[in-house]
């Protein structure tokens, strides 16, 4: 006999929240693994000792968790979706007796305190140390790349930065916008700036052109833990700024990486020598333009002898020393006319009347840079560095992230932080769950 349901109206239920949960949901492994009330004392400071009880603060930092895990990235959305989901408000500690935080006192807080006291970091590197305490993070090879994330600009908003002074006059806030730019963010040298966000920056990555940001992100590649992340806007020589950054960072929680895998975009010599100078070794190509010689001798064809600082040309002359060339980043060698006149190779070699050299400054990070290239090791961080993508794929289908919300250089920061917290956190609490239990020690 087919059955059916009735809609029944009881005016009370007994049940605890807590039955609802899954034993392996994620928010619960969570909760029983992650201990998040640290923030509380990391924010004591930016509340005061008198008046009337404000948010926990734990609270809040829950409720924005659940909105990076599950991809609500509105904070109007994701208020609604805490108030009809059972496991929403069992993590984020709001029985149904309790009213939901309005979402202008949710942004108030997290854009005050929170921002103030740069609890977002804090939160992050706090996930990072436990990552490490718990044995997940071997910490001996990295990867560092970056994902080009769109801007909330659109593209009608860009205007010369000659013509700025001009948009502001009808939008108030860009002035400020440009003062500010000016001292929080000198980076930003670019012809096109929106009046919208000016710290975006107009920019491509194998797509088409848009307002954008750069996530930067260092991980462990072993198991894919975010050791660091830093937002910029989309400059390109910005890729090395922030993989220094963020390898200072890491340093100073402890770990002493042996390499850092990257791609051609972070082979500039100034890194393979920072890099070097920390022991660290760089399995990055090297960005060399030694063969684009229009078919002309190569500086591979030339022989430098240290003890006179000379180079000599396949035919023997040499080439000496004639000073710093800071536009080509690096030292001239110049052999003399009298000297390549009438020379059998010359046509083979310049067609000035005498043959230069520019060596680069950091021309010995570079030549062992390229010695470690097809060495076991370089190969191994050449194949694992993929894992780096995958996150970022992570970060822009599931966690949708494709396009930031917020506007501000500042603003993005919190934004791509909290999203490497989830992904970390998914990445913890799994392991944990997955370890057997510590054996505990009988005393006699």
């Amino acid at each position: 006999m087919m059955g059916q349901q009735t809609r029944t109206k009881s005016l009370f239920y007994y049940f605890r929240l807590e039955d609802q949960i899954p034993e392996d949901h994620l928010l619960r492994l969570i909760d029983q693994h992650i201990d998040l009330s640290f923030v509380r004392e990391r924010l004591k400071n930016f509340y005061s000792w008198t008046g009337r009880p404000l948010i926990d603060p734990e609270v809040l930092l829950r409720l924005l968790l659940v909105g990076y895990l599950y991809g609500i990235t509105s904070e109007r959305h994701l208020l609604e979706e805490v108030r009809m989901h059972l496991a929403y408000r069992w993590f984020t500690r709001l029985d149904f007796e309790q009213e939901i935080p309005d979402h202008s006192t949710f942004s108030k807080n997290r854009h005050g305190r929170f921002r103030q006291s740069g609890v977002f970091r804090e939160v992050f590197e706090e996930i990072v140390r436990r990552c490490l305490e718990a044995g997940l993070v071997e910490g001996k090879n990295l990867a560092v790349d970056g994902t080009m994330v769109g801007a909330n600009a659109s593209r009608q908003s860009r205007v010369r930065r000659e013509q700025l002074p001009e948009a502001a006059q009808v939008s108030q806030t860009v002035q400020e916008y440009l003062a500010e730019l000016e001292q929080a963010n000198p980076v930003v040298d670019t012809e096109m700036v929106s009046t919208t966000d000016p710290d975006a920056v107009w920019a491509t990555k194998g797509g088409p052109a848009m307002m954008a940001y750069f996530d930067h992100y260092l991980i462990d590649t072993s198991s894919r833990v975010i050791l660091g992340v830093e937002a910029t806007p989309a400059l390109f020589h910005q890729e090395t700024v922030a993989a220094r950054k963020m390898m200072e960072r890491v340093e100073k929680l402890g770990v002493r990486p042996e390499s850092v895998g990257a791609d051609k975009g972070y082979g500039s010599g100034e890194f393979l020598a920072w890099l070097l100078a920390r022991g660290v070794q760089p399995h990055i190509p090297v960005i060399d333009r030694r063969h684009q010689t229009a078919g002309r001798f190569t500086r591979d064809q030339f022989h430098y002898d240290p003890a006179q600082d000379v180079y000599y040309c396949p035919e023997g002359k040499a080439l000496r020393y004639r000073g710093l060339q800071r536009k080509n980043q690096g030292y001239a060698y110049e052999a003399t006319p009298a000297q390549c006149r009438g020379c059998p190779q010359k046509k083979l070699c310049t067609p000035a009347p005498a043959r230069r050299l520019f060596v680069h400054w950091h021309e010995p990070a570079r030549q062992a840079a390229r010695a470690l290239v097809g060495t076991p090791a370089y190969e191994h961080s050449r194949r694992t560095r993929y894992k780096i993508e995958a996150l970022f794929a992570e970060l822009k289908q599931r966690m949708r992230l494709g396009r930031v919300r917020l506007r501000r250089l500042w603003n993005v920061g919190e934004q791509f932080l909290l999203a490497a917290t989830a992904q970390n956190l998914k990445r913890l609490v799994r392991f944990l769950a997955q370890r057997p239990p510590k054996l505990e020690t009988q005393v006699s």
